[in-house]
């Protein structure tokens, strides 16, 4: 699993560096004033056996390539905090459950709720693949900057309100999320300071960094997350 070389971004802010570390699909590691803060573990993007443990968790919904109990367990310890929907929780016990609209305080970071659902992409049945109310972006505040990791989500009101946010984490997998039109149309109206497509399978990120190319408040950057 770790055979390639992992990308790792580092953003200053007001309290030190903030280090990201794109592991691929939908997980993330993040690493700030000496704590880890782990993103959607899902084993089979990489081998979290060797992964920094976890301080906190942040789990966006229920999902198996979001939810993955077995990496999960390889990166927790007894005093990890795990940040997860009450959905999650069913399978996880004993985390802090978030609900859509709520803010809270975790090890020092403030974190948000940010509704994630399907307006448009559906099951066969005509249920939405991912029902609103059921998972949570996350936007994390680290010193002076705000990070939006969306989960799996399309360009919903709440989302293309969000204000102040500095990097985005933008899914861009059809069918189950957006189209680089719909990643566009949100990264337009809350113009984020740096974008990143994630969790984006087989979609061609060229389409996205096209589309944005005239929107000058957001830099697009590419990194291995499909």
């Amino acid at each position: 699993m770790m055979s390639r070389n992992l990308e790792r971004d580092v953003f200053e802010t007001s309290e030190g560096p903030l280090e990201i570390t794109f592991l691929g699909h939908g997980s993330l590691m993040f690493t700030f004033a000496e704590k880890v803060i782990h993103v959607d573990p899902f084993g089979r993007v990489a081998d979290y056996d060797a992964l920094p443990k976890a301080d906190l968790i942040l789990i966006t919904h229920e999902h198996g390539d979001h939810l993955d109990p077995v990496a999960l367990e390889s990166i927790r310890k007894s005093n990890t905090d795990i940040v997860l929907t009450e959905l999650c929780n069913e399978q996880v016990p004993g985390g802090i459950i978030m609900r859509n609209g709520d803010v809270t305080v975790v090890q020092g970071l403030q974190i948000e709720a940010v509704p994630a659902y399907n307006l448009i992409h559906l099951r066969e049945s005509g249920d939405p693949f991912h029902p609103c109310g059921d998972g949570n972006g996350y936007v994390i505040t680290f010193g002076d900057k705000r990070i939006y990791v969306a989960g799996d989500s399309e360009n919903t009101p709440e989302m293309k309100q969000l204000e102040n946010i500095d990097i985005a984490f933008l899914p861009m997998n059809l069918p189950y999320t957006m189209t680089p039109e719909m990643v566009a149309d949100a990264a337009t109206a809350f113009k984020p300071r740096v974008l990143y497509p994630y969790h984006y399978g087989d979609t061609d990120t060229a389409e996205i960094v096209a589309r944005m190319k005239a929107q000058h408040e957001t830099e697009v950057r590419i990194r291995a997350m499909a």
